[in-house]
C-alpha cells in the first residue's frame, strides 16, 4: 500500500494554472533554488501546486542561466476545499510570528487573520513575510490548499462582524469547561473561528465582548499558562481532532 502523500519530491507552491501539457515559468527565486541548489537537470521531475487546481507532476524542460521552465504532467492529488478554520490571532513578534504561521498552516487553518488586541505587542505586521511562510509550510507538509492571509484588523471590528450562526472559540483561562473537546464537539463540522489573543491575556472589556457573543465557545487548555505561540499548537490540534470526530458520526 502507498502512503498517501510524497514526501521525497521537491514541492513548489506557483500563481500559473496547472493543467496536463501547461508550460511554468518559475520566479527567480524558484529558479535560482531548483538550478544552483538542488542543481536540477532538464527532465528532473517535481510537484506543483497552486491552492486551485490540486497537486500535479511536473519535469523540467529547460534549466538555463536566465530561467527554469517546468511542463505539467499529471495530477496527483485532487484540490481540496479550505477547512472553514478561520484563525484569528494577535501579532507575535518576528521569529515567533514566523513559528505560529507556519503551525497554523500545518494545523489545518484556512485563513489566517491579525486582530490588534488592546495588549497586543507587535503593532506592525508584514504580511509579505507571513504570506512566504504560509508558503513555505505548506510546501514542506504536503499542503494544498495554502491560507489566505488577511489583513490586519482590530479585534472590535472582528467581533462585530463576526455571524452569529458561526462558533468562535477562545483560549480562555477562566473557562469552567474542563474538557475542551467537549465543548467543541458537535460544533465544529463547518466554519469555525479560533481566536488566540495576546501576551498578558485578553483586557477586561475585550473578554466581556466575547462572552456576549452567540456562538461564543470557551476552552480550557489546562492549568498551566501557555505562551500565545504554544496555545496556538494545542488549540488548533483540539479544532482538528474535534472535527475529525465529527466527521466520523
Amino acid at each position: 500500500m502507498s502512503a498517501r502523500y510524497d514526501f521525497t519530491s521537491t514541492r513548489l507552491f506557483v500563481e500559473a494554472d496547472l493543467a496536463a501539457g501547461a508550460s511554468v515559468d518559475l520566479g527567480d527565486a524558484q529558479a535560482n533554488y531548483l538550478r544552483n541548489v538542488l542543481r536540477f537537470a532538464p527532465g528532473d521531475g517535481l510537484l506543483l501546486f497552486n491552492g486551485r487546481d490540486g497537486e500535479w507532476r511536473a519535469r523540467t524542460a529547460e534549466v538555463a542561466k536566465k530561467r527554469v521552465t517546468v511542463v505539467v504532467e499529471e495530477m496527483t492529488r485532487p484540490q481540496t476545499p479550505p477547512t472553514g478554520v478561520d484563525y484569528l490571532f494577535a501579532p507575535l513578534k518576528h521569529a515567533r510570528l514566523d513559528y505560529m504561521v507556519q503551525k497554523a498552516v500545518e494545523m489545518g487553518a484556512g485563513r489566517l487573520r491579525p486582530v490588534l488586541t488592546r495588549r497586543t505587542q507587535a503593532a506592525r505586521v508584514n504580511l509579505d513575510r507571513m504570506r512566504a511562510n504560509v508558503v513555505e509550510a505548506a510546501e514542506q507538509c504536503g499542503v494544498i490548499s495554502a491560507p489566505e492571509v488577511l489583513e490586519p484588523e482590530p479585534l472590535e471590528k472582528a467581533l462585530g462582524a463576526w455571524p452569529t450562526e458561526v462558533p468562535l472559540a477562545f483560549c480562555d483561562e477562566a473557562a469552567d469547561v474542563a474538557d475542551p473537546m467537549a465543548a467543541l464537539r458537535g460544533r465544529v463540522s463547518g466554519a469555525i473561528g479560533l481566536l488566540i489573543g495576546p501576551e498578558g491575556g485578553f483586557d477586561p472589556a475585550e473578554r466581556a465582548a466575547l462572552l456576549r457573543l452567540p456562538s461564543v465557545v470557551r476552552l480550557s487548555l489546562g492549568p498551566r499558562i501557555l505562551r500565545a505561540d504554544t496555545a496556538a499548537v494545542a488549540a488548533l490540534a483540539l479544532v482538528q481532532a474535534a472535527r475529525d470526530g465529527d466527521a466520523s458520526f
